[in-house]
């Protein structure tokens, strides 16, 4: 019923930090629904046992190894998959992430590479893609935001405004990019990813959200497919929050 719903048969889709986490529960959804998939994220290793859980299943897929917060390896990334593929039906800017310390603590180096991270670069990709795929056949952008771009948290500032930065770029590009680009923004609440092993016993198991819980990565599967596939047509330059209810 799911692959009914939500085909994405013949569809390329771009990923990035697509080797583990939220990422990866995308990867594997999206060659499950029938498209073939290119996983970036910094160590080739792990980008490549993703691409062969998607062979597995039927599917072609690249690995690349690019820093996600630099223009130059976005380039090259966008390079290679056209050279690949011939076009991006999907790209999922899922890349980004942040320390947690006091903010009189932050250097200057540190606060450029969290916005390099979660925004400079998902920016540039984007709008590359996104002026291709205008020129073509049309497609759609999924941008990985965070809670914390809504709900005031410390400790976590320069993050919280890249991904503030990030839910606005994606209405401007809905706007400038449309109708032919769809461009919606995936806001996610605490997950148990890779990230959450730094956490404490008790926020594994308890969250301040409505549910009273942290996520499981499988729970952004069915989000991520709705907004990649036709059956959100009439959706595009919206905040989907996925976040158990987070207050």
């Amino acid at each position: 019923m799911t692959h009914e719903l939500f085909d994405l048969s013949g569809k390329v889709a771009l990923i990035t930090g697509g080797s583990r986490g939220l990422g990866l529960q995308m990867v594997r959804a999206f060659a499950k629904a029938g498209a073939d998939v290119i996983i970036a994220s910094r160590k080739l290793e792990a980008c490549e046992a993703a691409a062969e859980e998607v062979r597995a299943l039927g599917r072609r897929a690249l690995a690349v190894a690019v820093h996600a917060g630099r223009w130059d390896e976005m380039d090259a990334l966008m390079a290679a998959a056209y050279a690949e593929f011939g076009r991006i039906d999907i790209l999922v800017n899922n890349a980004g992430m942040s320390p947690a310390m006091p903010s009189h603590e932050v250097t200057e180096q540190l606060f450029d590479s969290v916005l390099n991270l979660n925004f400079k670069g998902p920016f540039r990709l984007a709008s590359q893609v996104a002026h291709r795929m205008a020129e073509g056949d049309g497609g759609v952008i999924i941008n990985i935001s965070s809670t914390g771009a809504l709900v005031p948290l410390p400790r976590v500032i320069p993050y919280s405004g890249a991904k503030a930065a990030l839910n606005a770029m994606t209405v401007s590009l809905a706007h400038e990019y449309g109708p032919k680009v769809r461009v919606n923004t995936i806001s996610a609440g605490p997950f148990l990813t890779d990230i959450s092993k730094a956490w404490t016993p008790e926020a594994r198991e308890t969250s301040d959200n409505a549910l009273r819980r942290p996520g499981r990565p499988e729970e952004i599967v069915t989000t991520a497919l709705y907004l990649a596939s036709p059956m959100s047509s009439f959706t595009t330059g919206t905040i989907v929050r996925v976040d158990g209810g987070q207050h």
